[in-house]
């Protein structure tokens, strides 16, 4: 049996490896074909890479480990009891299981009690790292606040009337990339992210959802108000 709890560790050594690898893939440009036959106002992109890649994403992704260390080390010490705690219970389990005759019912138990803890742990742990997901969150919507008109700016230039997402397109001069013309407009626009996002705010796909609740609330029909008077008894 593996133990889940470390699929839910925090985000912020997924972040740190995160920039390097989108910021290659914005970096990296397809090989050109000499003499092929150029046709123009065509480009490609990939809006990932070209995010991860910015100046301000890059910078934040530094920023985060010193702004959130208070909440990196909870959750590193909370990890560790909760392995700590776990690992008596998996080396149990194990040697009940090699037992010549392993009683069944009893491992179903144990199996059912690591299982609860493990469950447990995963939750703690998300609610602890949820400042540092909505950390990330809230600095790639800023910089993808402004990833349109970045876009609209080196098509421009370019002289770009068509641009196709890169994981869309099998295979391309380097001659259509335009992540880089992206990438340069973006640090121009936002060369530096907020880490820290406002006391009550939500990603944006949360803050839709709860304008669209809002508005169904505020457009059902209200109970019709009561009129004249009950019929009096005898």
């Amino acid at each position: 049996m593996q133990n889940r709890i470390f699929a839910a560790f925090i985000a912020a050594l997924a972040l740190g490896a995160a920039p390097h690898a989108m910021a290659q893939a914005a970096a990296a440009p397809a090989q050109s074909t000499p003499g092929g036959i150029v046709a123009p106002g065509i480009a490609y992109a990939n809006a990932q890479a070209v995010v991860g890649a910015s100046a301000a994403y890059k910078t934040a992704m530094v920023q985060i480990p010193v702004t959130y260390k208070p909440q990196i080390d909870a959750v590193n010490t909370r990890r560790a009891q909760i392995t700590a705690q776990l690992k008596p219970l998996y080396d149990k389990f194990e040697a009940d299981q090699k037992a010549p005759k392993p009683d069944a019912n009893a491992l179903r138990a144990e199996a059912a009690q690591i299982q609860q803890i493990e469950q447990a742990g995963e939750r703690e742990i998300q609610q602890m790292a949820d400042p540092l997901n909505t950390a990330q969150q809230y600095i790639i919507e800023q910089i993808s606040d402004k990833l349109t008109a970045a876009t609209q700016a080196a098509m421009t230039k370019r002289k770009i009337t068509l641009v196709l997402d890169s994981q869309s397109v099998l295979k391309a001069d380097a001659v259509y990339n335009l992540n880089q013309d992206i990438l340069n407009e973006l640090n121009t626009l936002i060369p530096n992210a907020q880490i820290v996002p406002p006391s009550g705010w939500m990603p944006r796909a949360q803050r839709e959802a709860a304008a669209q609740q809002a508005a169904q609330a505020g457009a059902a029909p209200a109970a019709p108000a009561p009129t004249g008077k009950p019929p009096e008894g005898r």
